[in-house]
């Protein structure tokens, strides 16, 4: 049995690892509602924007960007979305399961595909199995911008433009609620229909040229897409590390519990030894 000093000493090092994890417990609970609100002052965007290109796709003009024609699949890309920092339980293994579940399943179809890291996390990933990253982003902090990942994104529409891919999917974390987040895998390349067929649709009077209003509005809504999936993994990675964290500091008390119980019996093994030791010299001592 370890001696009290030896467990008095383990029992200091948890209260400070405690102190920690519950100091790192109340600040993602903190960005976590900031991160919530700004993923729902997206989501209107988002939506509307689906919206539009519903209605375009149903209108059919004169002419038809190449981001909603289908073609035969040879080559495809992946964005995969994950989170810069660690901590937040398996957030993260859970999006690079659901991306190499992915892969194989384009392996198995003959598919080949090139991958678009935005966050740190998925580099190790991805450079272990040997994937080809096309383009990368990390360090977008808590509150990026969706210039932040244009140059990213720009590479992969560029891509998939210039036939080098067929199709593009999204993978990232969509935030339900602070206890469940699950991963979703979208194909954002070819745009397929996105609108309600329950829903009127029109067109539009484009103004200047239909080309290049359609071109524009294409090239947003992928934007809108991926910037939306940022934003979603991020309120899902906060609220993934409030958790994390809550359980970390909880099973920190635990474990300071069962510590303290084992000072105490070796305490009282130390004092019953010494005890005994005095009532046998006591007792040599009148033989």
């Amino acid at each position: 049995m370890p001696s009290s000093k030896d467990i008095k000493k383990q029992i200091g090092s948890i209260e400070n690892t405690k102190k920690i994890t519950s100091a790192m417990e109340m600040v993602a609970a903190s960005k976590m509602r900031k991160a919530e609100a700004r993923m729902h002052a997206a989501r209107p965007y988002a939506d509307k924007m689906r919206q539009v290109i519903g209605h375009v796709g149903r209108a059919h003009p004169e002419y038809t960007h190449s981001f909603m024609e289908g073609r035969e699949t040879k080559n495809a890309g992946i964005i995969i979305i994950t989170s810069d920092r660690g901590l937040c339980g398996g957030l993260n293994t859970n999006v690079m399961r659901a991306a190499i579940n992915l892969m194989e399943d384009l392996q198995n179809q003959e598919i080949g595909y090139r991958a678009a890291a935005l966050g740190k996390k998925s580099l190790p990933v991805l450079n272990r199995i040997g994937a080809d990253i096309m383009a990368e982003r990390s360090d977008l902090g808590d509150a990026p911008e969706v210039t932040d990942i244009a140059g990213a994104v720009r590479v992969v529409m560029d891509a998939f433009t210039a036939g080098e891919l067929d199709r593009v999917y999204l993978v990232y974390n969509h935030f339900v609620n602070t206890m469940t987040q699950s991963v979703q895998t979208e194909q954002i390349l070819p745009i397929t229909d996105v609108a309600d067929p329950d829903e009127l649709h029109w067109d539009y009077i484009y103004e200047p040229e239909p080309q290049a209003v359609i071109d524009g509005l294409m090239e947003r809504y992928v934007e809108s897409l991926v910037f939306h999936g940022i934003v979603e993994n991020i309120a899902s990675e906060q609220a993934a590390r409030m958790v994390a964290m809550k359980s970390a500091t909880d099973n920190a008390e635990d474990l300071i519990e069962d510590l303290k119980l084992s000072y105490n019996k070796a305490r009282q093994a130390a004092i019953t030894a010494e005890l005994a030791e005095i009532t046998s010299g006591a007792a040599a001592l009148e033989g």
